[in-house]
């Protein structure tokens, strides 16, 4: 039963790890980290296939070995965040909510450009 929900929760992870290529605010890497552990515990199968993906792998094996993040997968998500900070800003009224995501996400994109860069 364990593998099970581990498996299912792989195949949710990697569903909005993959929403999260196109859309933007959603992101990709911690979704794709999440289906990644799951799928170790529920599926060496799609464990194998996500290390072995030509886009996907590269980012998994930077990030096991040396907690590393790509400077392109840096830009994109702060342009990203800066992006989906900018819609909300217009869009809500709510200073709190627009606030705190702008708190939220300065503290994200800190946290990405400190982490190692992968070459």
């Amino acid at each position: 039963m364990a593998r099970l929900m581990a498996l299912i929760l792989a195949y949710f992870f990697l569903g909005l790890a993959m929403a999260g290529v196109f859309l933007p605010g959603l992101p990709t890497v911690p979704f794709l980290l999440l289906a990644a552990w799951f799928a170790a515990r529920g599926s060496d199968r799609l464990h194998k296939w996500l290390y072995e993906h030509p886009h996907f792998g590269k980012l998994l094996v930077d990030w096991e070995q040396s907690r590393a993040i790509s400077r392109r997968s840096k830009i994109i998500a702060v342009v990203m965040l800066i992006a989906s900070w900018v819609v909300m800003y217009h869009q809500l009224d709510n200073v709190l909510v627009v606030g705190g995501s702008a708190l939220f996400f300065i503290a994200l994109a800190t946290y990405l450009v400190t982490r190692p860069t992968a070459e």
